[in-house]
């Protein structure tokens, strides 16, 4: 059956997202008295009137310089954080790959922690039962998973992570920038996986500075600049737009 491209997975609309930037800010009572006229702070805008419609079974890179607002988006597209202003609708089961090892307690061994984090994306304990070959497969962590995570490195880390993430079986999966950390057998790994998730269907976000994976697994490139949308359209065409502009 073919698959409805129709169907708006996800739709922000006239978004604006600020943080209140402290300096100098008072950190116990004592400073707080001593020093009452310390907090300042700015509102910095990351994000103005951002309008982007993402349709079931695309794959959307997420461009720009660092502090161009494109994590804070996707961000907002989890519900991690709010819009000041403005609205996000999300159509479909969704998994993200926001921070590496968010979720995760060091404490507990690989195989716990894909307990864990896989219920928080919403299976229950049958379906992890079923899963859990294939994400301890995928992850190749071997012998390892039985370890305490925190013994991992940060490569480790996205492996599990990675291999939770893709078998939850979710609509939309975000995805920012974390694979750019491990080995490149993982990465193209990793690449590979995503192919065939959008063969099947799934709608995919990334946020990534990794040009060359963008033009490969990319319908469409969104540029943000500034907190706007610069340019959105065809990835290659706005990726040698941006290139352009960089240089």
């Amino acid at each position: 059956m073919k698959e409805d491209k129709s169907i708006e997975r996800i739709k922000v609309e006239h978004v604006y997202k600020s943080f209140n930037i402290y300096f100098d800010k008072a950190n116990s009572l004592k400073e707080k008295l001593l020093f009452w006229n310390r907090n300042k702070k700015e509102k910095r805008e990351v994000l103005k009137d951002i309008n982007l419609t993402i349709y079931n079974g695309e794959a959307v890179a997420l461009i720009g310089v660092n502090g161009s607002g494109k994590s804070t988006l996707l961000k907002l597209m989890t519900k991690i954080i709010y819009p000041n202003k403005g609205k996000i609708t999300v159509n479909g089961k969704l998994t993200s790959l926001l921070e590496l090892g968010a979720g995760f307690h060091p404490d507990f061994s690989g195989r716990e922690n894909i307990y864990f984090n896989a219920s928080i994306f919403g299976l229950n304990k049958k379906e992890i039962d079923a899963k859990i070959d294939d994400i301890i497969a995928f992850s190749e962590l071997g012998d390892y998973i039985d370890n305490p995570v925190r013994t991992y490195s940060s490569g480790m880390y996205m492996r599990l992570a990675f291999a939770v993430a893709i078998n939850v079986d979710a609509d939309i999966l975000l995805v920012d920038e974390i694979l750019a950390v491990g080995d490149q057998h993982f990465q193209e790994k990793c690449i590979d996986k995503m192919k065939e998730l959008k063969k099947e269907g799934k709608t995919m976000v990334f946020v990534t500075h990794a040009l060359g994976s963008a033009r490969e697994l990319c319908d469409r490139a969104v540029w943000l600049n500034n907190g706007i949308i610069q340019e959105e359209g065809e990835t290659n065409k706005v990726i040698d737009d941006y290139l352009k502009e960089m240089s």
